[in-house]
Protein backbone atom coordinates (compact mmCIF):
# COMPACT_ATOMS: atom_id res chain seq x y z
CA UNK A 1 0.00 0.00 0.00
CA UNK A 2 1.05 3.19 -0.83
CA UNK A 3 1.41 6.32 1.37
CA UNK A 4 0.06 10.17 0.13
CA UNK A 5 3.16 11.63 1.48
CA UNK A 6 5.59 9.44 -0.64
CA UNK A 7 4.45 10.57 -3.58
CA UNK A 8 5.52 14.05 -2.97
CA UNK A 9 2.60 16.02 -4.19
CA UNK A 10 2.52 20.11 -3.56
CA UNK A 11 -0.64 21.94 -3.22
CA UNK A 12 -1.16 24.28 -6.16
CA UNK A 13 -1.97 27.82 -6.03
CA UNK A 14 -2.17 29.51 -2.95
CA UNK A 15 -5.16 29.66 -0.54
CA UNK A 16 -7.00 32.50 1.17
CA UNK A 17 -6.30 32.63 4.94
CA UNK A 18 -9.04 33.99 7.44
CA UNK A 19 -12.84 33.62 7.78
CA UNK A 20 -14.98 35.21 5.07
CA UNK A 21 -16.47 38.54 5.56
CA UNK A 22 -19.62 40.27 3.57
CA UNK A 23 -17.90 43.56 2.29
CA UNK A 24 -20.99 45.78 4.04
CA UNK A 25 -18.95 44.77 7.00
CA UNK A 26 -15.71 46.78 5.78
CA UNK A 27 -17.62 49.45 3.87
CA UNK A 28 -16.02 52.70 4.84
CA UNK A 29 -13.22 51.14 6.70
CA UNK A 30 -9.24 51.30 5.13
CA UNK A 31 -7.89 47.74 4.48
CA UNK A 32 -5.07 45.99 3.46
CA UNK A 33 -5.15 44.00 -0.13
CA UNK A 34 -2.93 41.18 0.11
CA UNK A 35 -4.33 39.23 -3.68
CA UNK A 36 -6.79 38.53 -5.68
CA UNK A 37 -8.57 36.25 -8.22
CA UNK A 38 -11.28 36.57 -10.33
CA UNK A 39 -12.72 33.05 -10.85
CA UNK A 40 -15.97 31.55 -12.74
CA UNK A 41 -18.73 31.74 -10.55
CA UNK A 42 -21.08 29.02 -8.97
CA UNK A 43 -24.00 30.95 -10.02
CA UNK A 44 -23.28 32.82 -12.47
CA UNK A 45 -20.48 35.25 -14.17
CA UNK A 46 -17.24 35.85 -12.42
CA UNK A 47 -16.50 36.20 -8.56
CA UNK A 48 -13.52 38.32 -7.23
CA UNK A 49 -11.80 36.66 -4.13
CA UNK A 50 -9.79 38.91 -1.97
CA UNK A 51 -7.52 38.03 0.27
CA UNK A 52 -7.99 41.25 2.79
CA UNK A 53 -6.70 42.49 6.07
CA UNK A 54 -8.43 44.40 8.29
CA UNK A 55 -7.93 45.29 12.56
CA UNK A 56 -4.63 42.72 11.85
CA UNK A 57 -6.88 40.17 10.90
CA UNK A 58 -7.20 38.32 7.53
CA UNK A 59 -10.32 37.55 5.82
CA UNK A 60 -11.44 36.53 2.45
CA UNK A 61 -14.18 38.55 0.48
CA UNK A 62 -16.05 36.96 -2.34
CA UNK A 63 -18.27 39.61 -4.38
CA UNK A 64 -19.52 39.39 -7.82
CA UNK A 65 -19.04 43.11 -8.03
CA UNK A 66 -18.34 43.90 -11.91
CA UNK A 67 -16.63 47.42 -10.77
CA UNK A 68 -14.81 45.75 -8.32
CA UNK A 69 -13.15 43.51 -10.39
CA UNK A 70 -12.82 45.57 -13.67
CA UNK A 71 -10.65 48.36 -10.92
CA UNK A 72 -8.61 45.31 -9.52
CA UNK A 73 -7.97 43.88 -12.72
CA UNK A 74 -5.56 46.65 -13.57
CA UNK A 75 -3.34 46.30 -10.37
CA UNK A 76 -0.59 44.27 -11.33
CA UNK A 77 0.77 41.84 -9.32
CA UNK A 78 4.57 44.25 -8.23
CA UNK A 79 1.77 46.32 -6.88
CA UNK A 80 0.62 44.18 -4.34
CA UNK A 81 -0.26 44.57 -1.59
CA UNK A 82 -1.90 47.93 -1.26
CA UNK A 83 -4.30 49.94 1.31
CA UNK A 84 -7.59 51.22 -0.05
CA UNK A 85 -11.20 51.51 1.26
CA UNK A 86 -14.11 49.88 -0.58
CA UNK A 87 -17.34 52.49 -0.69
CA UNK A 88 -20.50 51.86 -1.95
CA UNK A 89 -21.66 54.61 -4.25
CA UNK A 90 -25.82 54.44 -5.40
CA UNK A 91 -26.05 50.85 -5.58
CA UNK A 92 -22.21 49.79 -6.58
CA UNK A 93 -18.98 48.89 -4.55
CA UNK A 94 -15.49 50.87 -6.03
CA UNK A 95 -12.56 50.92 -4.29
CA UNK A 96 -11.22 54.57 -3.32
Amino acid sequence: MHNFKDFNIKPSGHGFIGDRIKVERILNKEIIVHRYEIKDSIYEGKCLYLQVETGNEKRVIFTGSKTLMDMIAKVTEDKLPFTTTIVKDNDRFEFT
